[in-house]
């Protein structure tokens, strides 16, 4: 079964390497990706089940050198479930971005250009969920950011190209602080396994720790977009194309998020800055959403509610119980598909009205039932309505909370309530002015939404576009899947529980050993 690991990352770089030899073949490229995606989601669902059954990592040392001598590829229920999500996410969004390019040309999403960088970016993903070791970790992190410079700015427009500069350095900025944090947990510890770095940072003075934590912390929230280095992310992604916009909001702050499960449960366990986490968490909860009720853009709102959003995530892993991590895991598996589904559905919305302003936006509900529902599920599912997963998620987080019971965790969970309540708020203002309202040409002297005529407004209006089959139906079965998380959300959150237990528990180099042979 171990075996099966490297193809996680092998499959999408060598997919890309093909698809790059035949750029002259739109649907050879087309099909090379979606094999490719297929192929990756059915490796990581059969890791999945084996590795929750057997209660055992599937490890694998690149080149054959002994543990820890190697590069590790380590794949334990956290890894696999990741995997999984993100492999069917992309390949959803692959599917709406095939009907955009067929309907578009090469206006928005090039394919020549499209293909191998999307697959690049995949195993960028996958790379930084296996990794084993901090470097393996940030060579992921390169992998699907330099991809992620080239698909930010596809079409090349001043808008594109500008907000793709703020993300670049901001990114840079990171990787530079994510770097440096490497070079001196190796001069510190003599290693950068994380298994081994476990091991050894303990012995580390508090002083040394508290330091070389705070410099992971820092980097990877940037990458994580959490207060207050969370200003690049509603400025970057809204500018992108569809398919891009939704991708990067679904996968590219979880992997930092990701990097933080590791660092506050593997690496510096016994350094606790659980209170400062709860309080970046608690800002950026209430920041971010208190930015997206003052935007009148459809894809500004969904931007800053991604921000708050991760805000919860982080509460859950402050926390740092089982319950909370395993909450916390939930969480993320729903943001995720949520996330990217109301980002699929602004993309429908902005090709049927022509604008994602909701100044402008008017009568969908006549002119697009369909897509009035793709909308509007998601929508109450990040809102966190009864019964969806968001609800799920989030009371989950706030019982965690409370049975730890201290003062600041019930601000948390009157914070986390007041952010929920405001992100229903922002996404059913904007259905109902952009559904319900009656079609006047989008009156911008609506008295409902006059404060907000100082908000930053969307790019041109453009002529409204053909919707092809293709892309309802892809952004319809993301619907589905987000219906699924909470239908089948007694097995997954099952799952999620024993990723929590499993994550407070020290990964020991004999285990890497155990699974690797």
């Amino acid at each position: 079964m171990s075996a099966l690991v490297p193809l996680i990352v092998m499959l999408p770089l060598l997919g890309a390497a093909v698809t790059l030899i035949f750029g002259r073949s739109p649907r050879l490229q087309v099909a090379v990706t979606t094999v490719t995606l297929l192929a990756v989601s059915v490796i990581a669902a059969v890791l999945l089940v084996a590795v929750d059954a057997g209660d055992q990592p599937f490890a694998v040392s690149v080149g054959g050198w002994p543990v820890p001598f190697g590069i590790i590829l380590y794949v334990d229920r956290l890894a696999a479930l990741l995997v999984l999500v993100s492999s069917i996410v992309l390949l959803a969004v692959l599917l709406f971005s095939i009907g955009q390019g067929a309907a578009d040309g090469a206006e928005e999403t090039p394919i020549s250009i499209f293909n191998p960088t999307y697959l690049i970016l995949a195993a960028g993903i996958f790379d930084a969920f296996i990794a084993g070791d901090l470097f393996n970790l940030y060579v992921g992190f390169e992998i699907l950011l330099v991809a992620s410079y080239v698909l930010i700015t596809l079409g090349s427009t001043e808008s594109r190209i500008r907000t793709g500069a703020v993300y670049i350095v901001v990114s840079l900025v990171s990787s530079i602080l994510f770097l440096a944090a490497i070079a001196m947990i190796y001069g510190a510890v003599g290693t950068v396994n994380m298994a081994q770095v476990a091991e050894r940072v303990a012995q580390l003075p508090q002083e040394t720790q508290l330091v070389l934590h705070l410099l992971l912390v820092i980097a990877f929230g940037i990458k994580a977009a959490i207060f207050p280095v969370s200003f690049w992310l509603p400025d970057s992604y809204p500018t992108a194309p569809a398919p891009v916009t939704a991708v990067f909001a679904g996968l590219l702050t979880k992997v930092g998020v990701y990097a933080l499960i590791r660092t506050e449960t593997q690496l510096f366990a016994e350094n606790s800055i659980n209170t400062l986490l709860l309080i970046v968490a608690l800002a950026t909860m209430v920041i971010g959403v208190l930015g997206a009720v003052a935007q009148a853009e459809l894809k500004r709102i969904l931007s800053f509610t991604l921000v708050s959003h991760v805000g919860y995530m982080i509460f859950g892993l402050a926390i740092a119980t089982e319950d909370a991590i395993g909450a916390t895991v939930y969480y993320i598996v729903h943001h995720i598909v949520v996330q990217t589904t109301l980002f699929l559905a602004v993309g429908l919305i902005e090709r049927k009205a022509g604008s994602t302003s909701i100044l402008r936006v008017s009568g969908l509900m006549k002119a697009a039932p369909v897509l009035a529902v793709l909308y509007f599920v998601p929508a109450i599912n990040l809102g966190g309505l009864p019964p969806f997963s968001g609800f799920i998620g989030k009371i989950a987080l706030f019982e965690a909370a409370a049975d730890v019971g201290t003062p600041l965790m019930i601000v948390l969970i009157f914070g986390g309530i007041v952010t929920s309540l405001l992100t229903l708020y922002a996404l059913m203002r904007a259905w109902n002015l952009a559904f319900w309202r009656e079609d006047d040409g989008g009156a911008d002297n609506d008295a409902r939404i006059e404060y907000l005529g100082s908000a930053p407004a969307a790019d041109e209006q453009r002529e409204t576009r053909v919707i092809p089959p293709i892309m309802t139906y892809a952004t319809a079965g993301m619907v589905v899947v987000t219906v699924a998380l909470t239908v089948f959300a007694g097995p997954l959150y099952a799952i999620c529980d024993r990723i929590g237990v499993g994550l407070l528990q020290p990964v020991t180099l004999e285990q890497i050993d155990e699974g690797a042979s």
